[in-house]
């Protein structure tokens, strides 16, 4: 059972009953400071136990370590999170970090209702209470929550112009569609599966006035989209392919967006070990942050246009599977020996990625959970950026830091098309085993025409946290790559 965020109320100030107040702690150059703690209260706590807040919250373990927190009692029932918020010149993302681990460990707490929860850190810039508000936000959505949860989130902020509003409105539509995009992912895949995912697109489409096109396995085949036929050959379960459709009046950029759908990847006839299959329902998130983000780009009424593709399959070992060394035809007409059936994300993404190249997009961008070599190179939190161009690679690392997300750019050396040369087809799908991630994105470009530009995201690290929950991380699907899409799509329409 999954739990959505809690609400938000922007508020400017801490009313008589905030629940539990967070309130931080920050990093100066005479040492640790508390930042957001109403002086009525500070006295009041100091007068009745005899220290004050902060010398209560280092005995407790508090610090200025960005994340760090500490639940200290008070008089009359007062109950604080201490949160470190690191150094005192904040940045949206140190905010949007402090905020979320102080959520989430109230939501951890035990209890029959839910908590209220108010936050109080000094935020009166519009980007430090957008960063605030998302962290609270996400720190609050947990899909099996273990203690009593969060249902209402006031954030204090001094700041009383439109600004203040609209960054809380922002960051609601933004957090709302990583959660989405976790819910999506966090789904087993016996609910998830190419048929219900791409129903769940329309309907969340229709709700946005999206445009929305599904091609079924019979489309498929009349479109001669041969990679995600090939992928979804060995399941039951037949593959799909979603087109999303955002046209506002007014747009001047074209931006095109294609996803990895596996809804659940077993490697095909070359299969995983039962180990490295388990979180294999996690292999569609790239599909699910460009649809979540689509959707949240049209919610928030941005003037660009957006064309975005999620290819959808579940790869699966049967007697109708594709095998190694099949030649497999691709939408457009160009012919691929496979090299590996477990390398089938960017078979699938190929068909689209010619499809959406024929839409004349300004810009195109794919996001998979690809390789795991690029886990290897970049580690689980940090995912991979592959472009043509360092113009198109600075574009989005500029809306990844906007974001808050960590991406960092991999090279695509000209020699690496050389290993994909095939003796039987006009490409093939894998090279060796140097370079995995480096090799994958070199086979994807050969499918976007030279003049587009376009840069492939590898989130296979971050998309899926099978580890502790940190900071508005939770366990399982993180919505990684949601808030850099809309980010970029937040500049390209200013």
């Amino acid at each position: 059972m999954s739990t959505r965020t809690g609400t938000l109320t922007l508020t400017n100030s801490v009313g008589k009953d905030p629940g539990i107040l967070v309130i931080g702690l920050a990093e100066t150059t005479d040492g640790p400071v508390v930042v957001g703690l109403p002086d009525d209260i500070s006295k009041a706590f100091t007068k009745a136990m005899g220290r004050g807040v902060q010398e209560v919250a280092a005995a407790l373990g508090a610090s200025a370590k960005i994340g760090r927190t500490a639940l200290v009692s008070g008089p009359a029932g007062l109950r604080l999170v201490v949160v470190g918020v690191g150094p005192i010149d904040v940045t949206p993302e140190q905010v949007r970090r402090a905020a979320g681990a102080a959520v989430r460990h109230v939501a951890g707490l035990e209890g029959s209702a839910p908590q209220a929860v108010t936050i109080s850190l000094d935020t009166t810039e519009p980007a430090i209470i957008k960063g605030a508000a998302e962290g609270a936000l996400l720190g609050s959505y947990s899909y099996r929550p273990a203690g009593a949860g969060v249902a209402e989130i006031s954030l204090v902020s001094t700041n009383r112009r439109a600004e203040a509003r609209q960054a809380v409105d922002l960051a609601t539509v933004v957090s709302d569609a990583v959660v989405t995009a976790r819910e999506w992912v966090n789904a087993p895949a016996n609910q998830l599966y190419p048929e219900t995912f791409a129903e769940q697109a329309r309907a969340l489409a229709r709700d946005a006035k999206v445009g929305c096109e599904v091609l079924d396995e019979k489309a498929l085949e009349k479109e001669g989209c041969g990679g995600i036929l090939a992928v979804g050959s060995g399941s039951a379960r037949k593959p799909r392919l979603v087109k999303l459709s955002y046209s506002p009046r007014g747009a001047r950029f074209h931006l095109g967006l294609v996803g990895k759908g596996i809804t659940f990847d077993t490697g095909g006839l070359n299969l995983k070990p039962a180990d490295g299959m388990y979180t294999m329902k996690s292999d569609m998130a790239g599909a699910a942050a460009v649809l979540a983000a689509t959707v949240a780009i049209a919610k928030l009424g941005l003037k660009v246009r957006v064309t975005a593709y999620a290819s959808m399959a579940e790869n699966m070992p049967s007697s109708t599977a594709y095998r190694p060394s099949d030649v497999l035809t691709m939408y457009g007409g160009k012919t691929v020996e496979n090299g590996n059936s477990d390398a089938e994300g960017r078979l699938v993404m190929a068909d689209a990625l010619v499809k959406c190249a024929q839409d004349s997009p300004d810009l195109i961008l794919d996001v998979a959970t690809l390789t795991g070599a690029c886990i290897i190179a970049l580690g689980d939190r940090v995912a991979g950026l592959m472009a043509r161009d360092d113009e198109t690679a600075d574009l989005v690392l500029d809306a990844a830091e906007a974001a808050g997300e960590l991406f960092w750019q991999l090279p695509i050396p000209e020699e690496t098309l050389g290993k994909l040369d095939s003796k039987v087809a006009d490409i093939k799908s894998t090279g060796d085993r140097a370079g995995g991630a480096l090799t994958a994105a070199a086979f994807l470009s050969t499918f976007v025409p030279e003049s587009t530009p376009w840069a492939h995201l590898d989130i296979a690290g971050p998309a899926f946290n099978e580890k502790t929950a940190y900071d508005y991380t939770p366990v399982g699907g993180t919505g990684m790559a949601v808030r850099t899409l809309i980010a970029l799509a937040h500049a390209q329409a200013s």
